[in-house]
């Protein structure tokens, strides 16, 4: 029996529907309906309106925002270290790296809980500094990696032509190597900045009172308000879309370069 691509790809439209459309027409449904199920926009006049909502919006970029570059400093010279280096040794510390991500992400968090309560003593004095810290923490592989993929794959002829041609080995990294490492560079902040803003587990164990988007969310949901929480969620769903679009259209701009993009 021959099998064509569209008998194929029905399992995957199957599974696209009952898990990815029929959950996003819930969400839709519940977020332009009240309690009574009529249609209302009253659940996105008020996101708009509640200065706790819109100051949980501000947090959760503030901290992504700041994750996203610690991240960015520390995973570039990382990524650009292994890629040029000649370690022979490379994908053994490449694994080193990625190791952490193979450890239950509730055991790192402790871990790293115990070690800023014994330098800090108390975590709660600085809450938004080791949120950005665990954070960091659990996303820096998925920053290193893209831009790591990116920079290994450059032509070493590019770089040895801008020497040639009298470039100082800053400037040739300035004008070469940092421009086409772009698609990396956003892969990376795509991976990191995102989850960010949802991920409420790093500040519930690092003993962080604030609200972030994912929490909020979870507040309203746990508080039987699922026509607010949805229509945050949707917000939120509007927002990851934006970005990743923009994300995109950077990419696409580099033709030239491929293997950064992973999402």
């Amino acid at each position: 029996m021959k099998f064509s691509r569209k008998v194929l790809g029905i399992p995957y439209a199957v599974f696209l529907l009952l898990f990815v459309v029929a959950p996003l027409l819930v969400l839709f449904y519940y977020a332009f309906t009240n309690g009574d199920g009529q249609f209302t926009i009253s659940n996105l006049t008020g996101f708009f309106t509640d200065p706790n909502a819109l100051g949980t919006l501000c947090y959760s970029f503030a901290l992504s925002f700041v994750t996203t570059l610690l991240c960015l400093f520390l995973a570039y010279p990382t990524a650009y270290f292994l890629a040029t280096s000649k370690i022979k040794a490379k994908s053994v510390v490449i694994m080193i790296f990625v190791m952490p991500m193979w450890i239950n992400f509730s055991l790192r968090i402790t871990a790293l809980k115990e070690i800023l309560d014994a330098i800090e003593g108390n975590l709660s004095a600085y809450p938004f500094l080791n949120s950005v810290l665990g954070m960091t923490y659990d996303f820096l592989p998925f920053m290193i990696l893209p831009i790591y993929n990116v920079i290994v794959k450059l032509p070493v002829s590019l770089t040895e032509a801008a020497r040639d041609l009298g470039a100082t080995p800053w400037r040739a990294f300035v004008h070469v190597t940092l421009p086409m490492s772009v698609p990396g560079i956003v892969s990376g902040v795509s991976m990191v900045f995102l989850p960010a803003m949802t991920n409420y587990v790093v500040l519930d164990m690092l003993y962080n009172s604030t609200y972030i988007m994912g929490s909020l969310i979870g507040s309203y949901f746990s508080n039987d308000n699922w026509n607010g929480g949805s229509m945050i969620a949707l917000i939120l769903l509007l927002i990851i879309c934006l970005f990743t679009l923009f994300s995109n259209t950077l990419e696409a701009d580099d033709s030239s370069v491929r293997g950064g993009a992973l999402l």
